[in-house]
C-alpha cells in the first residue's frame, strides 16, 4: 500500500514538473512580443509648401525611408505640381492647408468653403486621390469652420518655431530636448534651415529609438 501511495505521489510530482516546463516558453514568448512591439512614435508635419526646398527634403526622406505629412497651400501646389505628385507617389500624406493661408476667422462661410474646396480639387487633380485631412491657417478654427470642412482637422503638439528661429541647429535641439512619444511636430518646408533641421531630427531621434509615421498612422496608434 505504501509503495502504491509513493508511486502515485511521484507520478503527480512528475506531471506537475512537466506542466511547469511546458508553460515556461509560452510566458517568455509573450514577454518578447510585448518588448518587440513597444516603440516611441512621432509624426513630422510640414506646412505652407511645396517650395523650392521641398525636393531636397524628399531626397533626404527617401534616403532614410521615412514618411511624413505635408499640409499644402493650393496656390503653391498648382505651381509645383510635379513636387506634389512626387510627394504622393513616394507615400507621404498630403493634407489641405487652405488655398492662400488666410485667417479663416475673417472670412465668410462661402469664402472659407472656397479656400478649402479649391485646394481639395487641386490636390485630387494632381495626385488622383482626394484628401481627408485639413490643417487651418495658424491652427485657428471653430465649429463653423469644422462643419464647412467636413474633414479631419489636424493640429500639432510640438511647435519647432522654425519660421522664427531659422537656425537648423537650434531647431534640432529644441525638438530633441522636448519630443515625446506621440508628438506631432510642426515644421515648414519653405525654409532651407528647416529642411536641414528635419533631416538632422530624424537621424537623432532614430538613434534614440523613435519611429516616424504619417500623422494618419499616428492617430490610429
Amino acid at each position: 500500500m505504501k509503495r502504491k501511495c509513493f508511486k502515485s505521489i511521484l507520478i503527480i510530482i512528475i506531471a506537475l514538473s512537466i506542466l511547469a516546463i511546458c508553460k515556461l516558453p509560452q510566458e517568455q514568448t509573450v514577454f518578447k512580443e510585448e518588448a518587440r512591439t513597444s516603440s516611441k512614435v512621432v509624426a513630422l508635419t510640414f506646412d505652407d509648401g511645396p517650395s523650392r526646398y521641398t525636393s531636397m527634403l524628399l531626397d533626404g526622406l527617401k534616403e532614410r525611408d521615412v514618411k511624413v505629412s505635408f499640409f499644402v497651400l493650393g496656390s503653391k501646389a498648382e505651381k509645383n505640381y510635379e513636387i506634389l505628385k512626387r510627394m504622393s507617389d513616394e507615400g507621404h500624406l498630403i493634407g489641405n492647408h487652405t488655398y492662400s493661408h488666410k485667417n479663416l476667422y475673417r472670412l465668410s462661410a462661402e469664402e472659407i468653403f472656397n479656400e478649402i474646396d479649391k485646394t481639395n480639387l487641386i490636390i485630387e487633380s494632381i495626385t488622383g486621390t482626394s484628401t481627408k485631412y485639413f490643417r487651418p491657417s495658424y491652427g485657428l478654427y471653430n465649429q463653423k469652420i469644422e462643419e464647412l470642412t467636413n474633414m479631419k482637422i489636424i493640429l500639432w503638439n510640438l511647435d519647432t518655431l522654425d519660421w522664427k528661429i531659422k537656425n537648423s541647429k537650434q531647431i534640432t535641439r529644441r525638438v530633441v530636448s522636448t519630443v515625446k512619444d506621440g508628438s506631432i511636430i510642426l515644421m515648414h518646408d519653405i525654409y532651407k534651415t528647416s529642411v536641414k533641421a528635419a533631416l538632422d531630427i530624424i537621424d537623432k531621434l532614430q538613434e534614440k529609438g523613435y519611429t516616424f509615421l504619417r500623422v494618419d498612422e499616428l492617430l490610429i496608434r
